[in-house]
This record gives structure tokens, sequence and C-alpha cells, in this order.
């Protein structure tokens, strides 16, 4: 146990009404529906608009969460936003947030920690509750991955969508959500999922993509499914639990093949996987938010529900969590 202090207390999600399906995508490149299943679990994925950005999407979901909260968003301390795909190199993403509601006095940052970006917001949002440092705080998770894929390359078009979600964290002594984490980095992975900025090598390689998305699926999946279930054995025994005192294992939607594969070396049944892969894609560290608000609108997932939450992607990086959940939810 870490004495965390914090609690989540609501959720809000947004996605775009555009849908790319998967016999839409027969039409753009050689592949086809029955293919994209078999492969992926993925059947469609929503696509933002033209005019529409990853800001826009962020402030959908936190409208979202204010809709469906009985407090108030008047007297958060600071916003985290988790994004690889901000509408600026700056201003920050949560600045834009900031800015559209009006909130004064609070602090605004983004975080890229790719694919595992939510897990390490909720994270660091623990942490400055924890302290005494703040007592509420926004985490939103919004990415528009459609305007950084490469619609010609068949391998991984298929794969990624939009969306956006938000969580509140609160100062709460007496129940709070956060019951440990894992954390672990593998830098050399670097060269299997990237995308390029203002430089172009990596360790005196070429990279390619021009500021696209480039993955080396096959590797990552390795790494994904040798390392998660290692990490999920250790976050059990910090926690001096076992796996069937987990109601729900929610990771990263990336491939429900792989999210199946994790499962079956953890020895989670897939019954108890939480998942967004199936209808949004592999929507980066949106993934997870949604998911949980599937979810809490099938009314699946309970107040006081024991989550294990995993989030994993490029860098190569992860971190993974034992939580409460804390939202009252029906």
């Amino acid at each position: 146990m870490n004495g965390s202090k914090a609690r989540i207390s609501a959720i809000g999600t947004y996605v775009p009404e555009k849908r790319l399906t998967n016999k839409d995508l027969e039409r753009m490149v050689d592949t086809f529906d029955e293919w994209i299943i078999q492969r992926t679990g993925m059947r469609e994925r929503r696509l933002a608009s033209e005019h529409e950005f990853t800001s826009d999407l962020c402030i959908q979901a936190v409208k979202d969460l204010k809709n469906r909260y009985a407090g108030t968003l008047d007297d958060i301390e600071m916003v985290i936003v988790s994004t690889t795909t901000a509408d600026y190199s700056f201003p920050s993403t949560a600045c834009q947030v900031q800015e559209y509601f009006g909130w004064t006095d609070i602090g605004a940052v983004d975080l890229n920690a790719t694919c595992a970006g939510l897990t390490y917001a909720l994270h660091v949002a623990n942490g400055l509750i924890t302290s005494g440092l703040h007592r509420k705080i926004l985490v939103i998770a919004g990415e528009t991955l459609s305007k950084v894929t490469d619609y010609t390359d068949r391998s991984s078009c298929i794969l990624f969508g939009d969306g956006a979600g938000a969580l509140l964290i609160e100062r709460e002594e007496q129940t709070p959500s956060f019951i440990t984490f894992v954390q672990s980095t593998n830098g050399d992975g670097a060269r299997h999922l990237y995308r390029t900025g203002l430089r172009n090598d990596l360790k005196g390689e070429q990279l390619k993509g021009n500021g696209k998305m480039i993955q080396n699926g096959r590797e990552v999946y390795k790494w994904a499914v040798r390392t998660i279930p290692e990490g999920i054995q250790k976050l059990l025994k910090q926690a001096e639990m076992q796996i069937e005192q987990i109601d729900w294992f929610v990771p990263h939607s990336a491939n429900l093949r792989m999210i199946e594969s994790i499962c079956e070396k953890a020895a989670i049944p897939i019954e108890k996987a939480l998942t967004s892969v199936e209808w949004f894609g592999n929507t980066s560290s949106a993934s997870i938010v949604l998911a949980l608000d599937n979810a809490v609108q099938n009314k699946i997932l309970k107040e006081g529900d024991i989550l294990l939450l995993y989030g994993f992607g490029g860098g190569l990086t992860y971190t993974g969590m034992i939580v409460k959940w804390g939202v009252k939810t029906f």
C-alpha cells in the first residue's frame, strides 16, 4: 500500500461522430473486414473532422463529466492532459482547456507517455494530492490519431481512432482509490514505435514517417505480452492480493488479440477485461477511460470495484496500477 489520499470521483468521455468501419477501409487499402477482426478485434473507429482537434475532444469530455458530476469544477487546482497529438507544439492542450472553461489560479500541463499517458497522469495526480500540494485535479486523455496516421500503410491504418476521456481526482483520506503501482521503461525499443519531430534520426539511423506514426507491431506485441504479465504479478504481490480479488482488468486497448494473450499469460479470465477496441480502435491514452465509461454506461462497473489499470506504449514504457473505483455510478 502506498498511503494514497486521493480518490477517482467522476468520469466523462467524448468521441467524434464520424465512423470509419472495416468496410470503409476495404475501399481505401488492400484489406478486408474478416482479416481486421481476426487480427485486431476492431470493427470501427471514430475520426475527428477536418476542423476538430484534440483540444475540442478534451473540452467535450470535460463537459460530459460536468453534466454527470454532483459537485463543481470551479475549485480544481490543476489540469493534466495526456496526449501525443496536441493541437500545437505549444501552448499546451491543458492551457486551451483552461481558457475555454475560464478557470483561474490553476496549473495546466500536458503529459506525453503515449498509450501509457492516462495511467502516468493518474500516478502524477495521486502523488500531488497525497503529498498535500493539491486537493482537486482534472486528468484528461485526448487523441486525434487519425491526423498522424498514414492511410496508405495497410498494416497500421486499420488500428487507430480518436477520442477523449476525463477523470476527476480529489483529496479523500477515508476511502482513497489508489492501492499500488508499477512502472518500467525500455528506451531501446523506441525504434519500434515513433513519430518524427524536430529530429529525424535515432542512434545514428535515419527515421521514416514524415510526421506520421511508424510502428513495428510485431515487436511491440512481443514486448507487451512478455512484460505486462510480469508487471501484473508484481502489482499483486505489492498489494498482497490474489488475481481473484481483481474485479476488472482494464489495459490499454491496443489490440484485442494482444489483450487475450496478456490475459492468458497472467491467468486473468478474458471476461474480466474491459476494452474499447472493438468500436473505437486504438485511441492511445484515451482507450482506458473509454473502456471504463463503456462499463459505467452498461451498469457493469460499480463503486468499490477493484480495477487493475495498465497503460503501455511508445517509449517503450508502461505504468500499471491497482485502484478502487470511487465514482458513484448507479
